[in-house]
């Protein structure tokens, strides 16, 4: 589908679900991004679950968002239950100003819902000049390590640094695959990768059915499952947001928000090495670059260069769609 066609339908599928113009465009905006970048699991697969859940009355369309003012470098912003990306956006736009400011922006955010990809709000802040940290936390997926039923979500961490080229973000859960992958297989029908997750009698399964009623496996085992804990009260308990197993399921559990927390982090490396940090970056970047390459490797890439490349041959693309997910798109422009 030509990408302004699609624009179009997005807008109109949330004005038709409450949502202003402004926030229209930037929850589309950010849904066709992920589809630009194949991060398909965070874009139109997830449609139909937003709308389910303003339309249950779950999500707020028309949120009174409040940001409290700690200090001249710290935010809590209460997003009064709206859509995830509206209160990253906000949250990450807060942490921005603080650290232009004064050199450090420390942002909390609660009542939130799911975001999107963590590095759509990382490389606001690299185009700024600024470093970032990213983190959220989400519905449980992981069984912290030596118990046997899944409390902590996929919990993604998200670093950013600006290098004068592609920005360096690096965006991972902490889960072998994200959740959304799986999700997204389930909902097509497909198969996921071997040894990612188990089943509810904790047997290795490639059926998404299977892993969604099962538990994620960690990246690293008991280090994976100790960075989603970290996350955990990073994202939830110091926000004030929902916790240890607490997030609800957005596509499964409809009793009432998610209250989800983001933190946001973000430094003007000049309080430290007032010019000199793009030219040191270089050298750091470039004496990796030159090391010997691994077998089967043509060159050695950063986090965050493969998606730049990504991004920059899909951005004037069509956007491909499968049936099962067009149907529901269609189905919802024409409610």
């Amino acid at each position: 589908m030509k990408q302004n066609i699609l624009r179009k339908k997005l807008n109109q599928i949330f004005k038709k679900n409450k949502l202003s113009d402004n926030h229209a465009k930037t929850v589309s905006d950010y849904i066709i991004k992920a589809e630009i970048l194949d991060s398909s699991s965070h874009g139109l697969a997830r449609l139909k679950m937003y709308c389910d859940r303003i339309r249950k009355k779950v999500i707020n369309p028309k949120p009174k968002i409040r940001i409290k003012k700690i200090s001249s470098s710290i935010s809590h912003i209460d997003a009064d239950n709206s859509i995830g990306f509206i209160a990253a956006d906000i949250g990450i736009k807060e942490a921005i100003k603080n650290a232009k400011k004064t050199g450090i922006g420390l942002v909390a955010v609660k009542k939130s819902g799911h975001y999107g990809l963590s590095s759509f709000y990382a490389e606001q802040a690299v185009k700024n000049n600024l470093l970032v940290f990213c983190f959220t936390n989400a519905p449980a997926a992981i069984a912290p390590y030596g118990a046997k039923k899944s409390l902590f979500g996929t919990n993604p961490i998200c670093f950013g640094a600006p290098t004068g080229k592609a920005p360096f973000i690096l965006d991972t859960s902490t889960t072998i695959i994200n959740r959304g992958k799986i999700r997204r297989a389930s909902k097509l029908g497909q198969k996921i990768p071997y040894g990612v997750a188990l089943d509810k009698n904790g047997k290795i399964t490639t059926d998404a059915n299977k892993a969604l009623k099962g538990t994620q496996l960690p990246i690293a085992t008991f280090k994976g499952s100790g960075l989603a804990w970290m996350v955990d009260i990073l994202s939830g308990v110091l926000t004030g947001s929902s916790h240890s197993g607490k997030t609800k399921d957005p596509f499964d559990d409809f009793s009432g928000p998610q209250n989800m927390g983001h933190l946001f982090i973000t430094i003007n490396p000049k309080i430290f090495s007032g010019n000199n940090f793009l030219k040191e970056i270089k050298k750091n970047i470039l004496r990796v670059k030159k090391l010997p390459k691994a077998k089967g490797f043509k060159s050695i890439l950063y986090p965050g260069e493969r998606k730049k490349n990504i991004y920059r041959k899909n951005l004037n693309k069509d956007i491909s769609i499968p049936a099962k997910i067009l149907k529901e798109l269609n189905d919802l422009h024409d409610k």
